[in-house]
């Protein structure tokens, strides 16, 4: 025999390893949740920012979470398809080789940055969709 088990136990399995987190599953409290929206990919280096000023041709002056404003720049096929105001969540990707500059990649609808502020999501740095207000959490006026 080249097994070192006896002959009457069964070989032991190894433990299978848990899933890969994918940008998507997000683990709150040890339970795996699928969110339906893109995150950003860390791996690829894709942060959050808030669009904080309109610039012109595809430009727009984005505060980042890592406490940096950047210029962001609308990529080619998001141009006709993406509009982007003021204050608005997005992913950005920052140059490698320009530290002030980004690639936006996702804009988030103001419903969307609420639900990941809801589930806290949210860098602290550019959560700033957490204090609004859904006109079904204000209270009736007093008479």
């Amino acid at each position: 025999m080249s097994s070192p088990e006896s002959p009457g136990t069964e070989p032991t399995v190894p433990a299978l390893e848990p899933p890969e987190v994918s940008g998507n599953v997000v683990v709150v409290e040890g339970v795996e949740e699928v969110i339906r929206l893109p995150l950003p990919r860390r791996g690829r280096g894709e942060i959050f920012g808030v669009a904080s000023q309109l610039l012109g041709a595809a430009r727009i002056r984005v505060m980042c979470e890592d406490n940096l404003s950047r210029m962001g720049r609308i990529t080619g096929k998001m141009k006709k398809k993406m509009w982007i105001r003021e204050g608005d969540l997005l992913i950005l990707r920052p140059w490698g080789f320009q530290e002030g500059k980004a690639d936006i990649l996702f804009r988030y609808s103001r419903t969307q940055a609420t639900y990941l502020a809801r589930r806290n999501l949210l860098p602290a740095s550019v959560d700033v969709f957490s204090n609004v207000e859904t006109p079904a959490d204000t209270p009736p006026p007093a008479a």
